[in-house]
């Protein structure tokens, strides 16, 4: 079992006066960790300690900085193994998906160590006797609280784009992945001057404490109702808010559409780690004409996938977070079957250890039912029926989600329709996850606000500065 350590201006082991909480692996409920819990002082103190030295880090050369994340880089791919292991172990996710996460997160880390020297001011076309310029600073101190479902790859591409534009970072991992968190810490604490991150962990208190603080950023993913209390107590310090929270994000499935391809797409986007993913499928709307067809091959899709504790090299499903989470998946199930959607396979709570639940397919389902307008984030594929592609459009875009949304078309006048008019920071056509590198998206709604996961992070995590500069009375220096 793992001891986590808080780290606190340079110091391993401080503080955790709040008490600990403990982690159980979600396959069997073996304890897997164990964590500080810190007090709201304790989040006050390690604020002021980061304030201390902001300075000495945004002076920094950005070319040393980008060094540093390289050498970051190089100590989180030295701890590939253990992380994907820890994060299987505490979060249920299959173990060559958690090694899949982690070798994401390290690829962001050098992208963003690439990036961010190459990402200047401007000039600007001012008098001939002077000089006028932009440039981007680092705002300060900034505050990260991540999520469990993807916990390195997130926690990268926040904090390596915090740390290379010269900010320096509070880092509060998930209170369900806290083992995680501090792995990646140790690992990038070694290539960063002392105080530069600080590890703080804890539940939902220590979250609000350290939203609360005089923080310059405050950056979070995870739920919509977290988020919005973030940014609540953040109007009151004027921090900065960045924030990648819930989705409900639709597929439409287009008349015309090859069946069998487009049930191999939404098994990928509903099941992949469990439905447990920011932007998974959440919501089905499929084109009478080829509804049946679809429905039948997603229901054998789901019901062949092998599900089993995540360290097993053959389980393609793995468990929930936890079974408090199940409870919650399965209640928004049984809600739609008593308003009259029927369950194709799936949708039962297994016997036995764990938080397991079924890959499940339900239809008959209306678009005003919570299954279908609620986040889930579970293993659940709700499928409403629609006559045309135009009630499919007007149905993705009736949400007050605004993350992602996939269309499969065969028309390219739809595609074009889609992309210009769901009301969402991703449109994908014709495949449920994929994309070019460098990719960044702007949530919209309760989705949140502020690019994600792109060079724009580096930006967000910047003020930019005008200057003007003139010669003294007399025209000469």
């Amino acid at each position: 079992m793992y001891t986590i350590a808080q780290l606190v201006g340079g110091v391993w082991g401080a503080g955790g006066d709040g008490g600990e909480l403990v982690v159980h692996d979600p396959a069997d409920g073996s304890p897997v960790s164990t964590a500080p819990v810190a007090t709201a002082d304790e989040v006050g103190k390690a604020a002021q300690a980061a304030r201390g030295a902001a300075a000495e880090w945004a002076a920094t050369a950005p070319a040393a900085r980008a060094a540093a994340l390289h050498r970051a880089a190089d100590a989180v791919a030295a701890a590939t193994d253990e992380l994907a292991a820890v994060v299987t172990a505490e979060m249920g996710k299959p173990l060559a998906d958690a090694r899949g996460g982690v070798e994401a997160g390290i690829g962001t880390l050098r992208q963003y160590a690439e990036l961010a020297p190459l990402r200047g001011g401007r000039t600007l076309n001012g008098a001939g006797d002077a000089l006028d310029f932009m440039t981007p600073q680092p705002r300060g101190v900034v505050a990260a609280i991540t999520p469990w479902n993807d916990p390195v790859a997130v926690s990268c591409g926040l904090l390596g784009a915090a740390l290379v534009t010269g900010n320096v970072v509070l880092y509060k991992p998930s209170e369900r992945t806290p083992a995680t968190g501090w792995l990646l810490a140790r690992a990038l604490d070694g290539a960063l001057p002392a105080g530069v991150l600080s590890l703080l962990t804890g539940g939902p208190q220590v979250g609000a404490a350290l939203a609360a603080q005089e923080v310059d950023v405050v950056a979070h993913v995870g739920s919509t109702a977290t988020g919005r209390a973030i940014a609540a107590a953040a109007a009151g310090t004027g921090a900065k808010v960045l924030l990648e929270n819930g989705g409900s994000d639709p597929l439409v499935v287009d008349a015309g559409v090859d069946p069998e391809w487009a049930a191999e797409q939404a098994a990928l986007g509903a099941f992949a780690n469990a439905g447990q993913i920011c932007v998974a499928v959440e919501r089905i709307y499929a084109h009478r004409d080829v509804a049946e067809d679809f429905v039948a091959a997603l229901v054998r899709r789901a019901g062949a996938l092998r599900t089993g504790p995540g360290r097993n090299p053959d389980t393609e499903l793995g468990p929930l977070v936890d079974r408090r989470h199940r409870d919650h998946v399965h209640g928004q199930v049984a809600a739609a079957v008593a308003a009259g959607a029927r369950v194709r396979v799936g949708g039962e709570v297994p016997d036995g250890p764990g938080a397991f639940y079924p890959a499940t397919v339900v239809t008959d389902c209306r678009h005003d039912m919570p299954l279908v307008r609620e986040e889930t984030f579970g293993p659940v594929a709700p499928v409403v029926v629609v006559d045309s592609y135009e009630e499919a459009l007007r149905c993705a875009a009736d949400s007050p989600y605004g993350l992602a949304a996939t269309v499969l078309t065969a028309s390219m006048s739809h595609a074009q329709r889609a992309w210009r008019e769901l009301p969402v920071g991703t449109v994908k056509i014709n495949s449920v996850f994929g994309g070019a590198p460098g990719g960044a998206a702007h949530p919209r709604g309760a989705s949140g606000q502020g690019f994600g996961y792109g060079p724009e992070l580096l930006d967000e995590f910047t003020a930019t500065k005008a200057v003007h500069i003139e010669a003294p009375a007399g025209g000469h220096w």
